[in-house]
């Protein structure tokens, strides 16, 4: 229980909540704290000697996950926490007492998560955390990937794009960036596999590391088209549930489009994954140079965006226990 103080607004007769704290109340309750700083403790600093001492693991934590909701910088972390009251509630930070965290200390909390590759860890343990409350990856799986552009100026110190990005073409328009590959539980809407490519890597390379093994079906758009091979080596029984592909030379029949629109109502789910991604925490372009670090920021992204999509089951579990 935290300490009230005069900041949380005993005196202000006419306030209410807003959405942003209702948000964060609710993930307050539904994240597994103590399992994700436990997979953070071995790396961590410990306080030595005489030193200022380090900033506590759950806080760090807590303002690296406002960072993806919110879509901030790590300056622009530090001045949201000193502007917003709901923010610093959440973390834990009272002014009367303490400064916000500088945004040296947030930057160097995120290059420690990078060098120990501790999104993907976090990745699993919020899987597991899921599969324990109930939500278990089904026979099915939908795969889809999504671009994530990044800057393309060369008005930098090295005069160049970042050379781990790479452009590619959808449609009659280009895209300069990296992509976010993705594998969907059909039923629970769960992402249980990701991988992130430059953006010239074609959906299709990656299939295999999208599946987990155990499909009955797996379903995807057209770029998924003709790999029944793949889904025979890594996914035995599953059946193709991928879009037909009409070309130029050959349009597709009434009755194959008929199937793809039907196909299109188990697949449409995966666009709700990117919804929350692109719009909800405006992951639509990478803040980092390097696929590196895109790709840890992804896979805490995704993380983050299971347990938002399993939300409502999650505070229902909660109140049940505390009744």
């Amino acid at each position: 229980m935290r300490q009230q103080t005069l900041a949380d607004g005993s005196f202000e007769k006419f306030r209410k909540k807003t959405r942003k704290e209702l948000f964060l109340d609710d993930m307050d309750r539904i994240i597994p704290w103590q399992d994700l700083c436990g997979a953070i403790e071995p790396y961590y600093p410990k306080p030595e000697g005489a030193g200022r001492r380090p900033v506590g693991i759950e806080r760090m934590l807590r303002i690296h996950f406002l960072q993806h909701w919110f879509d901030l910088s790590d300056p622009g972390a530090e001045e949201a926490l000193y502007d917003s009251r709901a923010m610093r509630t959440f973390v834990g930070i009272d002014l009367g007492r303490e400064p916000v965290p500088d945004e040296s200390t947030i930057l160097n909390f995120r290059h420690l998560m990078e060098r120990y590759n501790l999104g993907d860890e976090l990745f699993r343990l919020v899987n597991v955390y899921l599969e324990e409350n109930g939500m278990k990856v089904a026979r099915g799986t939908i795969v889809d990937a999504s671009i994530i552009n990044a800057p393309s100026s060369t008005k930098n110190k090295d005069k160049q794009r970042d050379p781990e990005m790479h452009q590619t073409r959808k449609g009659n328009q280009w895209y300069f960036g990296m992509k976010a590959h993705i594998g969907v539980d059909s039923k629970s809407k769960m992402i249980h596999s990701v991988v992130a490519t430059a953006a010239n890597v074609h959906d299709s390379q990656v299939l295999e590391d999208l599946l987990h093994g155990e499909e009955t079906r797996v379903w995807g758009d057209s770029a998924y088209a003709g790999q029944k091979q793949v889904l025979q080596e890594n996914a035995p029984n599953a059946k193709d549930f991928t879009q037909h592909k009409g070309s130029r030379h050959r349009a597709l029949s009434d009755e194959e489009r008929s199937r793809n629109r039907n196909k299109s109502r188990v697949r449409s789910k995966v666009e709700h994954i990117f919804h929350v991604m692109k719009r909800q925490f405006g992951f639509t372009k990478v803040r980092y140079r390097g696929l590196d670090k895109n790709a840890h920021f992804l896979f805490v992204n995704c993380a983050l965006i299971n347990l938002v999509m399993a939300k409502k089951r999650l505070l229902r579990i909660s109140q049940e226990t505390c009744a």
